[in-house]
């Protein structure tokens, strides 16, 4: 299973239930890396969605609590053990959870391949993805050059779990 994700230098991901900063690249390589594949997100993910919908070519798994909340063209799941039986119908290589925080804590354990944007710059901020580089059970194995979007410097890094203590 892989989680996709853009963290700055401190590992947070967002303020007030938006992202830190929206870079087209990073944009771009989300869309390529989970296009026609299986995303797993929170509802409150979910509406910051253009009109609050799930994202198109993909398959959209909802986690909340909410028993009536319900969303055309997604699947929507009431717990993590429901969450984990929706799962076994797809392939683990297929599946990117996508945010956000508690979602992204919920999965962790379940995660092999974490796929990192990590931005140069340390921005105000209420979420947080673990620090995976204080996490003996990962190491990075790919970072890109670094990149330029405006001021802002972000490499793109993969990072695996060397060992699994599920």
């Amino acid at each position: 299973m892989n989680a996709i994700v853009a963290v700055d230098k401190n590992w947070a991901i967002g303020y007030k239930g938006s992202l830190l900063v929206s870079i087209p690249n990073d944009m771009k390589m989300f869309r390529e890396e989970t296009t026609g594949k299986v995303v797993v997100l929170g509802r409150k993910t979910l509406a910051t969605f253009p009109n609050g919908l799930p994202l198109k070519n993909r398959t959209n798994i909802i986690l909340t609590t909410d028993k009536e909340f319900s969303v055309k063209d997604g699947i929507v799941v009431h717990s993590i053990e429901e969450l984990l039986e929706e799962l076994k119908k797809y392939d683990d290589d297929m599946i990117y959870i996508i945010g956000g925080d508690s979602v992204y804590k919920q999965m962790l354990p379940y995660v092999d391949v974490c796929h990192v944007t990590k931005i140069d710059h340390a921005y105000q901020a209420d979420a947080y993805f673990e620090d995976l580089s204080k996490n003996d059970e990962w190491k990075m194995t790919i970072e890109t050059e670094e990149m330029t979007y405006f001021d802002i410097e972000y490499t793109f890094q993969k990072w695996e779990r060397v060992s699994n203590k599920k």
